[in-house]
């Protein structure tokens, strides 16, 4: 199984780490890290913490393809070498995912027309734009198109994938070897659970 993790500057860690720590350790799966041009990625925090090992040029095709988000998915919604990319790795796809904005990257390629689709909660709304049906859920399974919302959403996302290829007893397996088991000390992790003052806060602050 050929898993294809999409690397750009001034996306969000988690959003390709969550995933990467679900599938790769399950044996018969590769992942791959891939960007423009192989090499070290600046993450949105500012710190070089990621490295492709490929160029998407040397990619041609894959069975799992992950787009994650972050601020720099804006600069890539623009990019045609990478979009064109998208469409092509997608023709071949087992399934073609993204995790927060990476969702609106595949808009951008025209993945997600006519599609239910999720994203970070801040800017779902933009993927009307592009011809897709905005989803409030945490995953959204649409055909082969799995999306994600914001950041940690990418783990259920991954371990929803990893059912869907293997089984559910894999997928379990490897939920309980992350012990993955979320017990947050707050019940903010939703616009409509936080409330709107500190929803407009998160706004604020992201702008």
């Amino acid at each position: 199984m050929h898993i294809t993790i999409l690397l750009y500057d001034n996306m969000t860690a988690l959003d390709a780490i969550g995933p990467y720590e679900v599938l790769a350790h399950v044996p018969g799966y590769e992942v791959a890290f891939v960007a423009k041009q192989a090499g070290r990625i600046t993450v949105d925090t500012g710190l070089p913490l990621l490295a492709a090992q490929k160029a998407i040029s040397e990619v041609e095709r894959t069975d799992v393809l992950v787009i994650p988000g972050g601020p720099g998915s804006h600069a890539l919604m623009e990019d045609g070498e990478v979009l064109a990319w998208i469409r092509r790795l997608h023709e071949g796809t087992r399934l073609t995912t993204s995790v927060c904005t990476g969702s609106l990257i595949l808009a951008a390629a025209g993945v997600l027309e006519g599609l239910e689709a999720t994203s970070h909660w801040t800017q779902r709304h933009r993927l009307a734009d592009y011809g897709a049906t905005p989803s409030d859920a945490r995953v959204v399974r649409q055909g082969k198109v799995v999306t994600a919302a914001g950041v940690s959403a990418g783990l259920d996302m991954a371990l929803a994938v990893l059912a869907q290829l293997a089984d559910d007893k894999t997928a379990q397996c490897v939920q309980l070897a992350l012990e993955y088991d979320p017990e947050p000390p707050f019940d903010a992790g939703s616009p409509e659970k936080a409330g709107e003052a500190l929803a407009n806060l998160v706004v604020k602050l992201q702008s």
